[in-house]
């Protein structure tokens, strides 16, 4: 009897995909700490800039070295539409609202964007929505307005601190749905590269607030916008893309919703900062709804045995 190994490519595909949807996530969780600690220093808008040309330079010298060529002509208009939703629009917005509502009240209201994801990916792109999927997704949203409630400070958020959050949760899922047709024309470098590139553009006008608070801010500062950019940018955004190749694009919004726990684990361990019982539960929740999410059934596929 013959062993077939048709399978095994998929399951390797599965294995790297979720891999790099795992660092995707830890990077991108630790980009709320590096926020935190740059926000003090820098502009909404010169640091998502700041970020922005670091990762653009890394993401250029990677490019060239290994001369994966211009983008094809229909990939064009998913990038540029990510690289203004998504790495312009959404960066500017988020640091924005983050310094107009606490932290808890944020998570919050970022974390509708993978909901978003869902609805827009089955709308536009015929995703499909398993009752799996759509049960992890629901019980993600329950840890994470957990987390958010039990992080809230009563008194500090903003009407406009909200409406930013809301609109830098829309314009993370409109760019990921319109990221994911490019990614099925150019590879998962060039879309992230040209995205990037395209947001750093549409960020030029706080090139001035860029030069003057990058004079006077600290070393630290500093550092970490240059880490926002080679890191949750550069390297996260292009395992993003990697991934969301290689699944729907509703799946990968519901790996998002780890980015919650994992903030409050490394506040916890960064920032010194201990979190409660009830913060805790809403990340075990955040992770347990991202594990139903991505489980599959079990198929049981019966082998015919070899003709003789």
């Amino acid at each position: 009897m013959n062993v077939s190994t048709t399978t095994r490519p998929t399951r390797r595909t599965e294995l790297l995909a979720a891999g790099a949807a795992t660092v995707t996530v830890v990077l991108w969780a630790s980009a709320f700490v590096a926020i935190r600690s740059a926000g003090d220093a820098y502009s909404p808008g010169a640091l998502a800039l700041g970020r922005l040309v670091c990762g653009g330079v890394v993401l250029g010298v990677i490019w060239a070295v290994r001369r994966e060529g211009w983008p094809p002509r229909p990939a064009w208009r998913g990038i540029a539409v990510s690289g203004v939703l998504w790495f312009g629009f959404y960066m500017v917005a988020l640091n924005w609202g983050e310094q107009r509502v606490d932290a808890g009240t944020a998570a919050l209201v970022v974390n509708i964007g993978p909901i978003l994801v869902a609805l827009l990916g089955a709308r536009l792109l015929g995703d499909v929505m398993p009752p799996r999927l759509l049960a992890g997704m629901a019980v993600s949203f329950a840890g994470a307005v957990t987390v958010g409630l039990s992080m809230s400070g009563g008194g500090g958020s903003s009407v406009l601190g909200v409406v930013l959050c809301l609109l830098a949760a829309v314009g993370y899922a409109c760019g990921v749905v319109a990221q994911k047709p490019a990614l099925g024309r150019a590879s998962a470098l060039q879309v992230t590269t040209f995205g990037c590139l395209v947001g750093a553009v549409m960020c030029l006008p706080f090139a001035g607030q860029l030069v003057r608070e990058a004079a006077e801010a600290p070393l630290s500062a500093t550092l970490d916008m240059v880490y926002l950019g080679v890191f949750p940018t550069a390297l996260a955004f292009t395992t993003w893309a990697y991934a969301l190749a290689r699944t729907s694009a509703s799946r990968m919004g519901a790996t998002t919703y780890a980015v919650p726990a994992l903030v409050v684990l490394m506040s916890w361990l960064v920032l010194g900062e201990v979190p409660g019982l009830l913060t805790l539960a809403g990340g075990a929740l955040c992770l347990a709804g991202v594990a139903v999410s991505r489980s599959r059934k079990r198929v049981v596929r019966a082998v015919a045995p070899d003709s003789v």
